[in-house]
């Protein structure tokens, strides 16, 4: 998570600085950060792009993360995606799509219309997306149990 939000630092979008580094049996694959396409403008320099209360401008860190691994040819199957934000639903099926299958995040955006559909979406696909604070409570309890038995 640290390294995620480490990426978050390089945003180039200030409504909302966001990281995502994506993971697979402890290597890093990919990371993202919100900001705008290649070669494009960004709201850092030359202001936002707002519609409906969103900044149309940049492209979310969890989806950049993703687009970097089609760029490079990297598969993203059976990967963690580590967000410093719980991803919006888009970013959400941005990741299943792409095979990941946990994703962790930091902490909650605000807008509780980002992540309508969700529940509904995440049932019968066995893809836990947990808060931080639950990944490690998980972690240490499957631990305990393993060092029990």
């Amino acid at each position: 998570m640290d390294i995620a939000h480490a990426a978050s630092t390089r945003a180039t979008c200030d409504r909302l600085k966001v990281g995502a580094v994506i993971v697979k049996d402890h290597r890093i694959l990919t990371t993202g950060y919100n900001g705008s396409l290649p070669g494009t403008a960004h709201c850092d320099d030359v202001g936002h792009l707002v519609k409906d209360g969103h900044c149309v401008r940049t492209v979310h860190a969890e989806q950049n993360a993703v687009l970097q691994a089609a760029r490079f040819g990297i598969s993203l199957e059976g990967a963690t995606c580590y967000c410093t934000y719980k991803p919006c639903l888009a970013c959400l099926k941005t990741l299943l799509g792409a095979g990941v299958n946990r994703i962790i995040y930091g902490e909650i955006y605000g807008n509780e219309k980002s992540y309508y559909g969700e529940e509904e979406l995440l049932r019968g696909l066995s893809v836990p997306m947990m808060s931080v604070e639950d990944a490690l409570r998980l972690d240490a309890e499957m631990r305990r149990e393993r060092d029990s038995a």
